[in-house]
């Protein structure tokens, strides 16, 4: 088995479970939000984990899941270190959640300063898991993988990349195609998914690593075109995509779409999110949306998710290590 592949199974997890109809309230809890819940999301605005907690805020609300309101906060900055800081030392932990990516275990390893012991915070429900693709803009010429290889290496490190900052989990994949298809990129950091999309459309940058969700308005439009997936197998809504595996490179990489508390969480409000977050993952809406999104099902639950994350580390240290970082 690969190294990313195991970067996604790395270890056992519970079986999918099957898409059902939510009931319109949870049953009563011990513990119940007593005032707004603050949902920070990692990310900037736009982004694929903004587009999905502003998703889960709507379900949450239609079915009337939460006596309280998720109130979306993004803080994306420092590559998701921001977002880290603020719910390491939140005042109320039990009113205080996190939408999680990649970067929840690659941000407190490339920046060992903050302090971060991931460890510390509260399992409550992994949501799913994102591909990666890469885009290019419909008008640069390059239809296939082979055409961007060649495209790169003739700009000789003056191609021009966008992501969601260094570190961050395209960032990983630029670097590893870097290092595998002896390339040199200019990588331009920013704060959010939805900005890089939105700047490959405008052909402010010439091609990006982005989410199928991020990028899917502009392909849609036309604006943007996929050459290759990052993925195990050929994604269901880009069937004519290949994945690097098909190339013969053993390498894929997925993101994950989790929510986790504040540490310090009390068991009683653990127990009411982890409940209103299987509630949101079983429903007929989310079950929708990880098809429409390309999302991936991996749920499990608050001590096997607390091996992925260890799991996680270790394998992203194996892969930084493997890339020369």
């Amino acid at each position: 088995m690969g190294i990313t592949r195991r970067l996604m199974l790395g270890v056992t997890f519970a079986a999918t479970i099957a898409a059902g109809v939510v009931s319109s309230n949870l049953p009563a809890f011990a513990w119940e939000p007593a005032k707004p819940i603050d949902f920070v999301i990692m990310a900037g605005p736009g982004g694929g984990a903004d587009q999905i907690a502003r998703f889960v805020q709507s379900v949450v609300e239609k079915h009337k899941m939460s006596p309280r309101p998720l109130v979306p906060n993004n803080k994306g900055g420092g590559s998701g270190a921001e977002a880290l800081i603020a719910l390491k030392g939140a005042s109320d932990p039990d009113h205080s959640i996190l939408v999680t990516l990649n970067s929840f275990f690659t941000t407190p390893l490339r920046q060992e300063n903050l302090g971060i012991d991931i460890q510390t915070f509260t399992p409550i429900q992994m949501m799913g898991v994102d591909p990666f693709v890469l885009w290019v803009h419909k008008d640069s010429g390059i239809t296939t993988f082979e055409d961007w290889l060649a495209k790169v290496k003739a700009e000789d490190g003056n191609y021009v990349m966008g992501g969601t900052g260094k570190g961050q989990e395209d960032s990983t994949v630029v670097a590893w195609m870097e290092g595998n298809y002896d390339l040199k990129i200019k990588y331009i950091p920013y704060k959010g998914g939805g900005a890089v999309a939105k700047d490959l459309a405008g052909q402010q940058i010439m091609a990006s690593v982005n989410n199928p969700a991020e990028a899917k308005g502009f392909y849609a439009s036309g604006d943007v075109v996929p050459l290759i997936a990052f993925s195990d197998e050929r994604l269901p809504n880009l069937p004519d995509v290949r994945t690097v595996k098909e190339l013969g490179k053993d390498f894929s990489y997925y993101n994950q779409r989790a929510v986790v508390g504040a540490p310090g969480m009390s068991d009683e409000a653990a127990a009411f999110y982890q409940a209103l977050f299987t509630k949101v993952y079983e429903s007929s809406e989310w079950q929708e949306y990880m098809k429409s999104e390309s999302l991936e099902g991996l749920p499990m639950d608050a001590a096997t998710q607390k091996e992925y994350w260890k799991t996680q580390v270790d394998r992203h240290k194996e892969l930084f290590a493997a890339m020369g970082e």
